[in-house]
């Protein structure tokens, strides 16, 4: 059953983004560009979608367990360090340059999308080296 819900989660998921224009490199490069034609329209998707969260956490917080019984895992608050700071530079950094994050990204990567591709790829392959420094970085302090 948790299998089929989080199936259904990421269908619906990947409906919002298409029908948002999350998915639409376009219009996320058109609300990126504040001194061009700026398209706010992705502010209100964003805003709703932080409503529902917050709403949806709120909840979350005051239960152990989830409508179906498994346990919630809500992830622990954490500090801002240079490493978080950097790593969200990079993602908008990406993001601007590409017009996709990485959930849009799979959204039209399953649409055919040829630019997709190449941007999934190159993500694959950035969290793949992220994670040989991650394990370097663990190795050495073990030492």
């Amino acid at each position: 059953m948790a299998l089929l819900s989080a199936l259904m989660a990421g269908l619906l998921f990947g409906i919002g983004l298409l029908v948002s224009g999350m998915a639409n490199p376009a219009k996320v490069l058109g609300f990126l560009d504040l001194a061009g034609r700026w398209d706010p329209s992705l502010a209100f998707v964003m805003a709703g979608a932080i409503a529902i969260g917050a709403i949806a956490f709120r909840m979350a917080k005051r239960r152990e367990r989830s409508l179906l019984g498994l346990p919630i895992q809500l992830p622990a608050p954490a500090a801002i360090t240079s490493r978080l700071v950097l790593g969200s530079a990079a993602f908008g950094v990406g993001w601007g340059l590409a017009g996709f994050c990485p959930g849009p990204a799979l959204v039209v990567l399953g649409a055919g999308y040829p630019k997709a591709w190449g941007f999934v790829a190159a993500m694959l392959v950035g969290m793949g080296v992220f994670e040989m420094i991650e394990r370097a970085r663990s190795s050495r302090r073990r030492a």
